[in-house]
């Protein structure tokens, strides 16, 4: 015997052909190759806290052109910036999770101050909501109150026991969060698609990833919401959906709950219509560089050219991740196709009746290892649906297509 260990040979092969001082290869082993990335390449640190990941300059280079990009479209939308505390009551906590079935349970609450137990414990935010709206109702009192647009940068900690994932999965992310109110549903519809917009061009332009623009299933809703809209990702090699970024309509079950009225234009009190969305540091996912190709430019053109490679880099790269995308989408009529799909990491698209307790026993039927499959969206560039077409899961009358995978 030689002596040497066959295991560092393949590794040492692998860094040779990847190129990129890898040990791991995308398509071979998806979720080793992410991790090493994603410290590989600067961008995460872990941490000694499970769940927490440090932010290294490089993604928080990118989190700031993400920044810089939205912070600017909003402005042009009249939207406000504000900051509101890290700390929530249990007692506007509890008023949320009274009325709002489904509430997150992943709740970090601090109970100490030194060596001595707090009389009341105090959360730590886990969404913006209870924090703010007490004071929504404060500050609105008439017509000419509304709208009240408002953004806040920060952080949010979400104390989630699921396999942590550096950007995909962590306790505690930077955010964008709006929350707006408005004196009618029209002006409140309105904003939560050109929100949507705005996200979908985030990933598609800014980070070459396609994305599906849709509407959830009631069951899939931010808890409390009227309806929930998305944009949607999906990784290929994992064959799972991953939830872009998210623009809610919130309707006024919160305006209810929080007692958030006003005087409208006939003196009458009514309600008002709120709408909350946000993208998180979860959007930045690590890309390859583009081809390797060597380009000679003249020093006369540099700074004209090297606009060009970059935008043309970029478009390749966005070329590239749909067209992978695209051919991962498996259109299916059947249960027994729908599951044969799944097993074969597709990002199902299917006819579907839009009824809860069936999207529930699908979940139900499809739970294995890699977690049940569920709805991504119903997509608004909708294909046809011809008369008669009927859901794949129940044999009802169909009433859209819907995308179906796993997911993060």
């Amino acid at each position: 015997m030689s002596g040497k260990d066959p295991k560092k040979g393949k590794m040492k092969d692998v860094k040779k052909e990847t190129g990129l001082g890898l040990s791991y290869k995308k398509d071979e082993n998806f979720g080793e190759w992410y991790s090493e990335v994603v410290v590989s390449g600067e961008m995460i640190e872990y941490y000694d806290i499970s769940g927490c990941y440090i932010l290294r300059p490089w993604s928080m280079s990118v989190w700031e052109i993400l920044h810089g990009f939205f912070d600017a479209e909003i402005k042009k939308m009249k939207i406000k910036n504000s900051y509101f505390p890290l700390f929530v009551s249990p007692v506007v906590l509890q008023k949320e999770k009274d009325h709002i079935e489904g509430f997150p349970p992943e709740v970090a609450w601090v109970t100490k101050s030194g060596d001595s137990d707090l009389e009341v414990p105090i959360a730590i935010r886990p969404t913006s909501e209870t924090v703010m709206y007490p004071y929504f109702s404060k500050w609105i009192r008439g017509h000419r109150d509304l709208p009240l647009r408002l953004n806040q940068w920060c952080n949010v900690v979400q104390w989630e026991f699921s396999n942590p994932t550096p950007f995909i999965r962590s306790r505690e992310f930077l955010r964008q969060g709006g929350h707006t109110a408005f004196g009618t549903k029209e002006e409140s519809d309105a904003e939560v698609l050109e929100i949507l917009e705005l996200y979908r061009r985030i990933y598609e332009e800014l980070l070459a990833v396609p994305v599906s623009k849709g509407k959830t299933s009631e069951l899939e809703k931010f808890a409390g919401g009227l309806y929930t809209t998305t944009v949607e990702a999906f990784i290929p090699n994992t064959g799972r959906g991953i939830q872009g970024a998210t623009s809610h309509c919130l309707g006024q079950n919160f305006a209810r709950i929080f007692e958030i009225n006003f005087e409208n234009e006939k003196g009458e009190m009514a309600m008002i219509w709120q709408n909350s969305w946000g993208f998180t540091t979860r959007t930045v996912r690590a890309v390859g560089r583009d081809n390797g190709a060597k380009t000679d430019i003249p020093m006369a053109n540099l700074a004209e050219q090297v606009k060009d490679v970059l935008a043309t880099i970029q478009q390749n790269l966005f070329d590239v991740a749909k067209q992978k995308r695209d051919a991962c989408v498996k259109i299916v009529r059947t249960l027994d196709e729908f599951t044969v799909a799944l097993g074969q990491k597709k990002l199902v698209l299917a006819p579907w009746c839009d009824e809860e307790d069936v999207e529930k026993d699908v979940k139900a039927r499809t739970k294995g290892e890699m977690g049940a499959a569920k709805t991504l969206c119903s997509p608004f560039d909708q294909p046809e649906l011809p008369e008669g077409t009927l859901c794949f899961a129940s044999g009802k009358p169909a009433k859209k297509w819907t995308y179906w995978s796993h997911s993060y």
